[in-house]
């Protein structure tokens, strides 16, 4: 029986979706349906850890009995190896603790029916993407993601910009099936089949023309899908307006469509990671991806979009990881998408918590908010921790996988190249962490503004996930060693040993006759430190923290009155003259309180979501000038940057890759 559980953990996620939109007007049916359709799914894809991870074994599954004939695949096929069940395992996590999320941030709505049809539609879509062992399938259902998460998108109608942020996913994913499509036609038409496994058997090796066209326009596809540089303007927009219990699920999830299509293109289909041109494309192109992203996010205003941003940053470092084409990088970037998933989807469940609470994202509206939701803090707390890379929390360890795995590299290749990429990453890390010391002074530290003195935690039933999430990042930080060999080692064997994927599918010896060699994966060799001493020390300052934070009822600011006199420091030895040469009275309350806070109006003395970088985004004006120029909000705009990727890329591929 448990060869049928992979098809049945999906088609129980498309039959949910079917009796909601037929029988889920009540909203306890509706719930019901959706919570048991998740779980169900769940428990199914939990019943082939033991097998597939444990014991190795590769699940097969042909769609109607339909097996090869005459050594060709004529049918459908699912076929479960660790890498597919790794992300599928991750995704249907994912969409359990986003549906229990949107009982209560959804609650309320109209046309919820209509959302949890498409919820449960994009969850079983997604997990099958990950299981199907045929190319068109894949297309088959990331047309399915797509058009279910623009639906999800545009179904926010708190948003006035929702219709337009999901116009702008359609259009930029419609590029990326398009590629994706295209690429799918012409591995048919030379090689006769779609099926992964009979095509990583034929076509490694010398790769003709058509396949090396084939294979330009699938990576083109899934980085597109994956939302890297410069694809990842529509995506923002997306997640920026999407509701929150979607956000999480756009970025932790669905961008890992694009990642697992890519590792497993580029490392079992055409075997041509071991390329060194293509590794040093892939890198380039993670980093470039991170870096950017990051900067992006110090200039945000709006929570969701620095969130978005960053996901757009986070998936450079999982690509660039995955590039490197070792087992120790890409131990650190599937490490990395699944802690990306848990406190990126953390943090966007956390924005919705305020968003419900306030009824605002804007940086600059917020503050304080720590005394009114502390669970929502620590929460956060947790996640912005995560994905700093501080210890012990699990972006610690997948960040210093990448870090030493990049620098390994370095060294083997004696490529000052891989130094650069490893450097980037290091310093990505560091603004990344400055960025979220701006989100959390604007949003839960500083003085609460009297607009929001009302506000309230969020219901319980939206606390419960974050909750679980938050404790998966501390968890899988601190007993990263068993995490890993349980879940994450054997999908980078899979990864590497496609001969076995060949023959489980196709039958036994298969892969000999076509004289297929699986890759040769180095010594996974990882430095180790002890969470465990980081993990007290934790423990410790955070207690004292929040000793400090949440027992002291004292205001942590004063409100600047007119009439009074403050001391003023401008930094320019004239108490009445800033730096900007403008003149002021001392004791004026429109100044700001500190020498180095842009000097602009503000209600209140500590530095606002805006001008906590002030100086930063000031020195770098130049670049963030050219940046906002490239940031058009115009589509036909970012049409034209992916087109001219697309080209670049595949230029690349005819002249390095042959």
């Amino acid at each position: 029986m448990i060869q049928h559980f992979p098809v049945l953990a999906v088609m129980i996620l498309f039959l949910g979706a079917f009796l909601i939109e037929i029988i889920g007007r009540n909203d306890t049916v509706r719930n019901l349906i959706a919570f048991v359709a998740v779980t169900g799914s769940l428990i199914l894809l939990a019943a082939l850890i033991g097998p597939v991870m444990l014991e190795g074994q590769i699940i097969s599954y042909w769609m109607g009995g339909w097996a090869p004939v005459a050594n060709y695949a004529i049918g459908i096929g699912y076929e479960v190896d660790a890498l597919g069940l790794l992300f599928a395992l991750l995704g249907i996590t994912a969409y359990w603790l986003s549906c229990v999320y949107s009982f209560g941030y959804m609650k309320g709505r109209e046309h919820l029916s209509h959302y949890y049809t498409l919820f449960l539609m994009l969850a079983g879509a997604s997990i099958g993407f990950f299981l199907t062992g045929d190319l068109f399938n894949m297309f088959i259902m990331m047309e399915i993601v797509t058009f279910s998460a623009v639906a999800l998108t545009a179904s926010n109608t708190e948003k006035l910009t929702a219709i337009e942020g999901a116009f702008k996913y359609l259009i930029n994913c419609s590029i990326g099936s398009a590629m994706s499509l295209t690429g799918i036609a012409l591995i048919y038409l030379e090689c006769h089949t779609l099926n992964l496994a009979q095509l990583s058997a034929m076509l490694p090796g010398s790769l003709s023309m058509t396949a090396v066209m084939a294979f330009a326009l699938l990576l083109s596809g899934f980085c597109v899908e994956s939302a890297m540089i410069p694809f990842h303007a529509s995506f923002v927009d997306a997640h920026t307006v999407a509701p929150s219990s979607v956000s999480m699920i756009l970025s932790g999830m669905v961008l890992k469509i694009g990642v697992y299509g890519l590792i497993r293109c580029c490392y079992i289909v055409f075997r041509l990671i071991d390329t060194a041109q293509l590794q040093i494309l892939l890198t380039a192109l993670g980093s470039l991806t991170m870096f950017i992203g990051v900067t992006m996010a110090l200039a945000q205003h709006d929570f969701k979009r620095l969130l978005a941003f960053h996901s757009v940053s986070q998936l450079g470092y999982i690509i660039a990881a995955a590039g490197l084409c070792t087992s120790l990088g890409l131990t650190g970037s599937l490490f990395h998408a699944i802690n990306h998933t848990l406190f990126k989807g953390l943090l966007f469940l956390c924005a919705g918590a305020v968003i419900h609470s306030t009824g605002t994202s804007d940086l600059d509206s917020l503050g304080g908010l720590s005394k009114r939701m502390p669970v929502t803090c620590c929460c956060f707390l947790i996640g912005a921790f995560s994905i700093s890379g501080l210890p012990p929390f699990n972006g610690f360890v997948s960040k210093w996988m990448i870090y030493q795995a990049a620098y390994t590299k370095a060294l083997e290749t004696g490529n000052f190249y891989y130094v650069i990429v490893t450097v980037t990453a290091l310093v990505v890390s560091v603004m990344t962490l400055a960025s979220f010391v701006k989100v959390l002074h604007s949003v839960f530290f500083g003085q609460l503004r009297s607009v929001h003195s009302q506000a309230e935690e969020a219901p319980k039933i939206m606390l419960v996930p974050m909750v679980i999430m938050s404790v998966l990042c501390v968890f899988t930080g601190v007993f990263y060693k068993g995490f890993s060999k349980l879940f994450i080692g054997p999908a980078v064997y899979s990864a590497f040993g496609n001969t076995s994927y060949i023959d489980s599918m196709m039958g036994k010896g298969y892969s000999e006759l076509f004289g297929v060699r699986a890759l040769s994966p180095d010594a996974l060799s990882f430095s180790c430190w002890n969470p465990y001493i980081w993990l007290v020390l934790f423990i410790i300052v955070f207690a004292a923290a929040a000793l400090v934070l949440f027992v002291n009822t004292d205001s942590f600011g004063r409100t600047l009155e007119k009439g009074m006199s403050y001391p003023s420091v401008y930094g320019t030895g004239d108490m009445n003259r800033d730096f900007l040469g403008n003149t002021h009275v001392e004791g004026d309350p429109s100044e700001k309180y500190a020498v180095f806070f842009s000097g602009e109006k503000a209600e209140y003395s500590h530095a606002g979501g805006s001008d906590l970088f002030w100086g930063f985004k000031y020195n770098w004006h130049k670049y963030y000038s050219l940046l906002q120029g490239l940031h058009s909000g115009s589509v036909n705009d970012y049409c034209c940057y992916a087109v001219m990727c697309i080209a670049a890329i595949t230029v690349f591929m005819f002249i390095f890759i042959r």
